[in-house]
């Protein structure tokens, strides 16, 4: 029996079968709506089951990969090696005073939801960002002027090993879109964030012109992976962009979108190739016609196909 057989044999033992799956498409499970299946994927309900998937993994020498929403991700036709983690079961959101708990699988979009019920302004920026709790800090999701640094108070992770700390947010090192959870491999367990008393109608309105903008000026009616790159420094993306001429280029099934030229948009079944591809089109195309490195914002993950 290969040490793979084994620890699938031991996650059925250790966790509810419905928590467990085998080589499952992960498509479904990114804004993108692209790449190959995870060996194994498994959904946690608490950071005991967690622990237990960890502790699993390093027995028997199993990587791990963890995924949120899917926001900002792009997974490789290939697919993912051993285990994917997705904490989309784990996605309590409650308020004590002006403090709200969310944990990592809840959506940011649904804590700013709870923060308007609540009638605490902060999280106004966030009514239109994808992604979960977890993916916002391990970013530093941003927007609209706020990014998550300007309302985090602490945040608990756990590490590799499965041992769990509370870190306030300057231990995170938040800065524009980073922080330190992939350096440390963290895993994002619960957030804790401190915002501020106002009236509804205030905060409903702000909210209501960041969805109008977002709505205006996005492609949402394409799956997308979000904005490719992250703003260079002294310019804006989607203009170095669209001055190249590159707004309607084409790899496959994957598009510079007309509408916006920092999105990359699947319109006609891309491929994660095309998507990685165009990616690295739209960077030489820039680096060359204006001397500027467009970093990537998105992450790119899964086995490559020598892998396989």
């Amino acid at each position: 029996m290969t040490n793979h057989s084994i620890i699938e044999k031991r996650l059925l033992e250790a966790l509810p079968a419905e928590l467990v799956k085998f080589s499952e498409p992960i498509k479904q499970y990114t804004y993108t709506k692209l790449g190959g299946e995870a060996d194994i994927f498994v959904t946690p309900k608490d950071a005991n089951q967690l622990q237990t998937v960890l502790q699993l993994a390093k027995q028997y020498e199993t990587p791990v990969t963890l995924i949120g929403n899917g926001s900002n991700l792009i997974v490789k036709d290939e697919g993912i090696q051993g285990i994917t983690i997705n904490l989309n079961k784990m996605d309590s959101i409650k308020t004590d005073g002006q403090t709200i708990y969310a944990q990592a699988g809840a959506k940011i979009i649904d804590v700013s939801r709870h923060a308007l019920e609540s009638r605490l302004s902060g999280l106004e920026f966030a009514c239109g960002i994808p992604g979960t709790v977890g993916g916002a800090l391990y970013m530093n999701a941003g927007a609209y002027g706020g990014q998550i640094s300007d309302v985090l108070k602490s945040a608990t992770v756990m590490t590799e090993e499965g041992e769990l700390l509370n870190l306030k947010s300057e231990d995170l090192e938040l800065s524009y879109r980073k922080s330190i959870i992939s350096e440390k491999k963290y895993i994002v367990l619960e957030a804790e964030f401190i915002l501020q008393p106002a009236e509804y109608e205030a905060i409903k309105e702000v909210m209501d012109k960041n969805t109008f903008l977002r709505e205006s000026k996005q492609p949402l009616e394409y799956p997308s992976c979000g904005s490719v790159f992250k703003r260079p420094q002294g310019h804006y993306t989607g203009k170095l962009v669209q001055d190249c001429g590159l707004q309607g280029y084409r790899i496959g099934g994957a598009e510079v979108s007309t509408k916006h030229a920092g999105f990359i948009v699947n319109v006609d079944n891309a491929t994660a190739k095309d998507y990685i591809d165009l990616i690295h089109h739209v960077q030489k195309t820039v680096k060359e016609r204006y001397s500027v490195d467009l970093e990537r914002e998105v992450v790119i993950i899964g086995r490559d196909s020598k892998e396989k």
